[in-house]
């Protein structure tokens, strides 16, 4: 599903009839009849064909005038990874977004830092996303809210400035006119004396293997005790003094506490934490492109949830999945992308390099 024009409506009813876990993330049923939008693992009963139609964003639904479901909460499924490959420049401009790009500056700045202009930037997000770059801020905006709401004992007022709202005010029209009610009004529970630290599950797709995670940030000189993740956040680099922890929790979630002196700062803490632990990949596009070669294909079999290790601070214009360091590699390579740094990955994980395949493929030759 590389653009809008290639989800196929059928195809995702069919999914959202058996509850498929499997594209949880990949795209969002919009019902007519009620105006809410749902992830196709959503309990609740489903609606007739004709009453519903498929967009790949969250976005694009709700620029479409549709709100999050209440039942299945959009803003817990999965990022969906399979769009890194499609567009190399709306990899880049979500990732800016996504660690608040666009709560201060415009997309014409945005446009600016990418290399390309605002319209030519417009229309790939149309292409591939269905919707405009400030209607997928405002969407992540909104569903981290909902995150911050349900899963944490914040304020409404912080909630809006770690959200990355402007104001209190736009924070809360913003949930009035979506949801027809206040923000206040979607927590379940009553407000208790917040403790300093925010606490949030965020989402990736198993399998994921977690020995091997925590083992690479040990050895490239991260803090890792035992299967928790530190890092002291910096003024120069976060926006704030604080600092993060990550581990492991139930399968398909990660445990997030962040400790920060401006909530402000707190978007982009989250996007370095995806990152750094590779929460978007999306491993059966990874294992069903990747598979073609002969050699990969059983050394992803036996080992699924291999993650990059990504870096907290990447200025690199070209997307992690994507890289490639090993130069003997570079011809074989050619038919691993977008994926090629997980086909590295898996290589050197089995102790393969390039120049053994080269090796190898010249005997092969030979004989």
């Amino acid at each position: 599903m590389d653009t809008v024009r290639d989800l196929d409506q059928e195809a995702c009813y069919r999914a959202v009839l058996t509850r498929d876990a499997r594209f949880d993330g990949r795209f969002f049923g919009c019902v007519k009849t009620t105006g809410i939008y749902c992830r196709p693992v959503c309990p609740a009963r489903t609606p007739k064909r004709e009453n519903m139609f498929f967009v790949p964003t969250a976005a694009a639904a709700e620029e479409a005038g549709f709100r999050a479901c209440l039942r299945c909460r959009p803003e817990t499924a999965p990022d969906m990874g399979a769009w890194r490959g499609t567009s190399n420049t709306v990899s880049r401009a979500l990732a800016l977004i996504e660690a608040g790009a666009l709560d201060e500056g415009d997309v014409d700045a945005l446009a600016g830092r990418l290399g390309v202009g605002e319209r030519h930037l417009r229309r790939l997000f149309r292409q591939h996303l269905g919707a405009a770059p400030v209607s997928v801020a405002q969407t992540r905006r909104v569903l981290l809210a909902k995150a911050l709401i349900h899963q944490t004992d914040l304020s409404m007022a912080q909630v809006a400035l770690a959200s990355g709202f402007g104001s209190v005010r736009r924070f809360n029209e913003t949930f009035q006119a979506l949801y027809d009610r206040p923000p206040s009004a979607l927590r379940r529970r009553g407000d208790r004396v917040h403790d300093g630290g925010v606490r949030l599950a965020l989402s990736y797709r198993p399998p994921y293997d977690w020995d091997a995670m925590l083992a690479a940030l040990a050895a490239r000189g991260d803090r890792v005790d035992g299967r928790k993740w530190s890092r002291a956040l910096t003024p120069s680099i976060d926006g704030a003094d604080g600092s993060v922890t990550v581990e492991p929790a139930e399968p398909g979630r990660v445990a997030v506490c962040v400790e920060i002196a401006d909530l402000k700062a707190l978007p982009g803490v989250l996007a370095r934490v995806r990152r750094v632990f590779d929460l978007s990949a999306d491993p059966d596009a990874i294992a069903r492109d990747l598979s073609a070669d002969s050699v990969l294909k059983p050394l992803l079999a036996g080992c699924p949830g291999l993650r990059l290790p990504g870096d907290w601070i990447d200025d690199s214009p070209e997307p992690p999945n994507d890289r490639l360091d090993d130069a003997a590699l570079a011809a074989r390579a050619a038919a691993w992308r977008p994926w090629r740094a997980y086909g590295a990955l898996h290589l050197a994980v089995a102790g393969i390099t390039g120049a053994d395949l080269m090796e190898k493929s010249d005997a092969q030759r030979a004989a």
